[in-house]
C-alpha cells in the first residue's frame, strides 16, 4: 500500500476499508514510499524477509511521485487528521522525491499537520544536511534513538555507517530543531528497560529535545 491507515492490533489498513470499520472520527494518513532502509534493527520485521514480504505494506516496486501525488488525491480528506511519511522503508532514503511530497501536501492542504518518522541517518547517507530541506513543509520529525550511546545503538540498529551513526542521528535532530517546529526522539518500551530509557531522557534534556516511548508492537 502506497497510502493507508493503521487500527488497533498494528493493522494497516486502506483507508476505505479504515472508514468501514471506522466511519466517523479523523485519522492519519501514512504515507509508504519505499522499502529500502540504511538499517537493519533486530526488532524490525524487515529482518525476517519472508515475513517482510508478506506484509501489506512491502512495496512491488517503488511508486512514482505522480503515483503517491494520485493516491494523496484519491483520500477523503475531511477525515485526515495529520500525514505521516512512514512506511515500511526509511523515507529519507527518497529524500528528493520525499520533500516534493512534502509540498505538495501543504500546497493542497495548508493547514494538515505533517510528520516525518525516520532513523535520522540522512545527512550521513547524502554526506550534507538536510535538515533545512524541510522548512516550512514539515511540522514534527519523530526520529529512533533507541539507545543511550553508540555501542548499544549499533547493537539494535545494525546500521550500515557504523559507530559514528549515532552521534549522526543526533546531529540530525539538533539541526532540525531550527527548521521543524516539532523534534521528537523515540525508544521502544520492551525493547530497552527502565534504567537505559532514563539515561535516554536525560541525553534528550539535555539537548533540548523530547523523548517519547513508543509502544512495542509484536505483530
Amino acid at each position: 500500500m502506497i497510502v493507508y491507515a493503521t487500527h488497533q492490533g498494528g493493522k494497516y489498513l486502506p483507508v476505505e476499508e479504515s472508514l468501514r470499520i471506522q466511519p466517523e472520527g479523523k485519522r492519519n494518513l501514512y504515507v509508504n514510499i519505499t522499502n529500502r532502509c540504511n538499517c537493519s534493527c533486530v526488532f524490525c520485521l524487515r529482518t525476517m524477509k519472508k515475513m517482510a514480504e508478506e506484509s501489506s505494506l512491502w512495496l512491488k516496486q517503488e511508486p512514482s511521485v505522480p503515483e503517491v501525488k494520485e493516491a494523496l488525491d484519491g483520500v477523503p480528506w475531511e477525515y485526515i487528521r495529520e500525514v505521516v511519511f512512514c512506511g515500511f522503508g526509511e523515507p529519507t532514503q527518497r529524500q528528493t522525491e520525499l520533500v516534493e511530497l512534502l509540498h505538495y501536501v501543504k500546497s493542497r492542504h495548508p493547514g494538515m499537520p505533517t510528520r516525518l518518522n525516520t532513523n535520522g541517518l540522512g545527512e550521513l547517507e547524502y554526506g550534507r544536511e538536510i535538515a533545512s530541506d524541510f522548512a516550512g513543509v514539515l511540522d514534527t520529525v519523530s526520529i529512533s534513538l533507541n539507545a543511550s550511546n553508540a555501542k548499544r545503538y549499533l547493537e539494535l540498529t545494525r546500521a550500515k555507517f557504523g559507530m559514528p551513526s549515532y552521534e549522526g542521528m543526533l546531529a540530525f535532530a539538533e539541526h532540525c530543531k531550527q527548521y521543524v517546529p516539532n523534534v521528537v526522539l523515540t525508544v521502544v518500551d520492551k525493547v530497552e528497560d527502565a534504567e537505559e530509557i532514563a539515561r535516554c531522557r536525560e541525553i534528550c534534556e539535555k539537548r533540548g529535545l523530547q523523548l517519547k516511548v513508543r509502544e512495542y508492537e509484536d505483530s
